[in-house]
């Protein structure tokens, strides 16, 4: 195949993602583009000679609805594509599968695809500076592979990616941030950089959280580390995922 150019599509509230997408990228090597999806939805289509990297997050072993939304506005035509799923060392249950689905809906043939852990964007003992060097290094080594592949391969064929039809359950996250109103200077960094809308651009010490869908980027991203979750709260939820998340988890590769 002779691609042209590589489109990388990224929903990384965080960044663990997008360091992820950001290795792996750097071993195809082609000419890139970044579409980020992480605050609003893009409309655009592709061709069959370009490649596109749709790189998300496992929420509870699914994609986030907001980036399922968003890469809906997206448009493939045989398109070959490239998925990443970060997970913050537990597991990420059926999310491969469901965004090789969502892609290829949308007129993309997922060609292969990567699991890569990331330090956990809630409780960060887990997974701790992942991707590391290691990570980084084994990503890029994939990337080169996929395009020695895909420079011999004729007609793109879809990938097989575990997971079940019947996709795991999510109800979202109970930890919702909030701000101390003694530290927040209302610079409205957050409301702007919020995924979901979910902080008022007028009032961004308050969050609205039907909309919020615990993503953490604003308690990253506060350049008055305003923001923050209930410590009771995050710690009974750290604890009870503490043998989920124990051990070293390993990057898969399809």
């Amino acid at each position: 195949m002779k691609i042209t150019k590589l489109n990388k599509v990224v929903f990384s509230p965080t960044g663990g993602t997008q360091k992820a997408a950001d290795a792996l990228g750097e071993g195809l090597e082609w000419e890139k583009e970044e579409i980020d999806i992480s605050v609003e939805a893009h409309s655009r289509e592709f061709g069959p000679d370009e490649l596109v990297m749709f790189a998300v997050p496992s929420y509870g072993g699914r994609v986030p609805e907001l980036a399922v939304q968003r890469i809906k506005e997206l448009r493939g035509s045989h398109t070959p594509a490239v998925l990443i799923v970060s997970y913050g060392n537990r597991a990420y249950d059926d999310t491969l599968l469901e965004l090789r689905q969502t892609v290829e809906d949308a007129g993309f043939i997922a060609v292969a695809a990567a699991a890569a852990v990331t330090e956990h964007s809630i409780m960060h003992q887990y997974g701790t500076g992942r991707p590391d060097m290691a990570d980084q290094e084994e990503l890029k080594k994939f990337g080169s592979e996929i395009r020695r592949r895909l420079e011999q391969m004729e007609v793109p064929v879809s990938v097989e990616v575990p997971g079940n039809t019947e996709y795991r359950e999510y109800k979202g996250v109970p930890l919702k941030p909030s701000a101390d109103r003694k530290k927040c200077t209302e610079c409205g960094l957050c409301a702007s950089r919020c995924p979901a809308q979910a902080i008022p651009a007028g009032n961004p010490s308050e969050t609205d959280t039907k909309k919020c869908i615990s993503c953490m980027r604003c308690i990253s991203i506060c350049p008055q580390h305003a923001r923050s979750l209930n410590k009771i709260m995050l710690a009974a939820a750290s604890q009870s995922l503490k043998k989920a998340c124990s051990g070293h988890k390993k990057n898969e590769f399809f």
